[in-house]
């Protein structure tokens, strides 16, 4: 500010004197701030008074900006001039406020022992009003630091000023801050919005356009220059302008783009501008088409009596300790879950507080619920169960036990080892694209992206009183051990609406169940709503023709039994180069695969299995089939290998499920061809989908 020029150079000294205030709550970048602020304004006062006296900057707190409003300041009588400032700048009516604030929506896990801090008013704040004016399930990513800044600052200017913030872009078109942005609308004139792009939690191609990393290596978010306007002689609020920086641009011509413009003015000067009127959703980018909703929902946990298809779903199993709960091996699972439950016992007999070592335990916030309850973990064989960990790779898992940190529906979906079902899996993502794929085994909630998982059943425990009737019941179905009753999970409402469109067809939930799975992997489908699929669940609809219907139904049950039988199909017949050697040549240490890799980026018909191995003549066509913005093939590569976890220093290698499980040193290798032909079946079933007609 002191070197903008904005400030006259007769008024600076009063500025800076009286109406200039920072904050830092960090004690050294307190002191290093205070010493930058005192310099510059020297410097900037040489040309008007050379012989100035040394003046030092009084308007810094050592304080924490959002706690200075919620209580009394605790070190007052330690800090009496810091507390002075603060009492001060409390009661000042300030009207600009710049900054860039920090990001975080929480700590990755409670390992990190740096929880946010709680701000109570604040965060009331945010609950009755961003929160409030969400139509989101989830608004925890409202609490980020930089949206309780967003908050705080428009609460302090009251109803006149100017906010200029750099932060975290992920609220110009997430999901779960449609209610923020119905806020900011409402209570500003005026929004410039300066996109600076740099999502690296994207890939490929679109990684590549988000161009580079404003902030380094500080940051993989996006990030948006944002100044807000409140002027209360305004004619109209909400009105919204939007600039784009562009592709594919590094992070250099970035940060020069944005010495060049230097103001919004430059921005205005070059018609730069896109006026944003927000749509019923209250998005601002990608807006939705608004037929979408005419279609019957997949699913709604926020509506309860709205019409749905499935009754139930679930996120995948969340573990946040995935190192120890997932393992190739058994045994070696076996031995990280006893040693990380003697651990936790042994901390549960001798602490108060959860012991932080890396090394030996993952803790989440359910797990320290647990040992504030002085609750044991006890080890049950019962608990370890296969899971798809991720697209075409296959673990085994400690299921629940205390060590699961959310299991979600699943008790419902897969309550035993031997319970059979499947599940839709699909992932909502604004940086990957909509992503789908079916499995019959508990799913990790990052099998694809945060895994929404929609069953073909339901199971519920089975009681004594109503086991009578049951036997009468055509709808359920008991399993093998008599402990659970299986149902449907599409419901009967969600059955008629179909019935209703079909009326001279026999339709089951099953066949609805394979149409879901077929229209989802639609082309048409995913292109002509792929704005509604980055924030809202998929609706169904019902196509025209009841012959389309049977076609998107049939394709889903092949896509279906591609996906399930990966392990199985026949493996694609590309030439392997054995280094002169036969297959049958080689011997079982000769499959070892430690990292799959291609010669060349950009050479994929060609992968180079290991040292002995070098797979040739991949059809290119293979890599068109992506799960969560990947090839499943690169997926293949990715997950058949050795993984060392940098914490605990578990291994986990894929060879370890191939030679105990599958019983074959091969499977790696030949995990990757049956993929291939896997993947070529897939895009021959999604070409020939029929055309979307609704």
């Amino acid at each position: 500010m002191l070197q903008s020029g904005l400030i006259p150079a007769d008024r600076l000294t009063y500025k800076y004197k009286n109406e200039i205030h920072a904050n830092e709550i960090v004690l050294l970048a307190y002191y290093i701030a205070s010493i930058n602020i005192e310099t510059v304004y020297h410097d900037q006062m040489k040309t008007v008074n050379p012989d100035l006296e040394y003046a030092p900057f009084e308007g810094i707190c050592l304080t924490d900006t959002f706690e200075m409003y919620e209580k009394e300041d605790l070190v007052s009588k330690v800090l009496i001039d810091n507390s002075a400032r603060r009492k001060r700048q409390k009661n000042l009516d300030i009207r600009v406020i710049i900054g860039n604030p920090p990001y975080s929506a929480g700590q990755e896990s409670a390992n990190d022992n740096n929880a946010n801090v709680a701000y109570p008013h604040l965060d009331e704040r945010i609950r009755t009003t961003y929160a409030v004016n969400s139509k989101a399930t989830s608004t925890k990513n409202l609490m980020d630091s930089y949206i309780r800044a967003i908050r705080w600052a428009s609460d302090r200017i009251k109803d006149c000023g100017v906010i200029g913030f750099a932060t975290n872009a992920g609220y110009i078109d997430s999901n779960s801050a449609d209610g923020l942005r119905k806020c900011l609308a409402d209570e500003f004139s005026s929004l410039y919005f300066f996109h600076l792009r740099g999502n690296q939690r994207t890939s490929g191609e679109r990684s590549r356009q988000e161009g580079g990393k404003i902030f380094g290596g500080g940051s993989r978010a996006p990030i948006v220059i944002a100044v807000l306007v409140k002027n209360p002689d305004a004619k109209q609020n909400g009105q919204i302008y939007f600039h784009d920086i562009g592709d594919y641009l590094s992070r250099e011509e970035k940060l020069e783009k944005i010495s060049d413009l230097v103001s919004i003015d430059a921005i205005t000067a070059i018609d730069g501008w896109t006026t944003i009127t927000p749509d019923a959703h209250n998005d601002w980018l990608n807006q939705r088409d608004d037929s979408f909703g005419e279609f019957i929902c997949i699913g709604n946990k926020k509506e309860k009596n709205s019409l749905v298809l499935f009754s139930n779903y679930s996120l995948g199993v969340g573990t946040n300790r995935d190192a120890w709960v997932y393992q190739g091996n058994k045994k070696k699972l076996i031995s990280n879950i006893k040693k990380t439950i003697k651990f936790y016992n042994i901390n549960l007999i001798e602490s108060e507080q959860p012991k932080i070592d890396v090394t030996q335990i993952g803790w989440s916030s359910s797990l320290v619920s647990r040992f504030e309850g002085k609750r044991k973990l006890e080890f049950d064989p019962v608990n370890i169960r296969q899971s798809i960990y991720r697209p075409f790779q296959k673990q085994n898992l400690y299921f629940g036990g205390g060590l699961t940190h959310r299991v979600g529906q699943m008790p419902q979906i897969f309550p035993t080892a031997e319970a059979e079902n499947l599940t839709i899996c699909l992932t909502l993502s604004g940086t990957k694209g909509f992503s789908v794929l079916i499995s019959d085994l508990v799913p990790d909630l990052h099998l694809i992206g945060d895994a929404q998982c929609f069953p073909l059943y339901l199971y519920e425990e089975t009681s004594t009183e109503n086991k009578a009737d049951d036997l009468f019941s055509h709808a359920e179905t008991n399993t093998a051990d008599g402990k659970y009753t299986r149902k449907d999970a599409i419901s009967d409402a969600g059955l008629k609406h179909f019935q209703d469109a079909y009326p001279t067809e026999i339709i089951s939930k099953e066949d609805i169940f394979y149409y879901v799975y077929g229209l989802l992997h639609s082309e048409d489908y995913r292109t002509r709503y792929a704005d509604n699929l980055t924030k809202e669940l998929p609706r169904i609809p019902c196509v025209k023709k009841a012959e389309d219907f049977w076609e998107f139904s049939k394709a889903g049950r092949d896509l279906a039994h591609w996906h399930l039988n990966y392990e199985t199909v026949e493996p694609y017949k590309a030439k392997l180069d054995l280094g002169g050697k036969s297959l049958k040549q080689l011997e079982d240490k000769d499959f070892y695969v430690t990292k799959m890799k291609f010669p060349k980026k950009d050479q994929k018909d060609t992968v180079i299995y290991n040292n002995a191995i070098t797979i040739r003549e991949i059809p290119l066509e293979a890599y068109d089939y992506v799960v969560n913005g990947k090839s499943a093939l690169e997926w293949v590569m990715e997950r058949q290998g050795v993984s060392t976890h940098k914490d605990s220093g578990i291994v986990n290698d894929a060879n370890d499920w191939a030679i105990e499980t599958m019983g074959d040193a091969k499977y790696p290798l030949n995990l990757f061809l049956r993929v291939i032909t896997v993947s070529l079946e897939t895009m021959n079933i999604v070409r020939s989908l029929p055309k979307l007609d609704i």
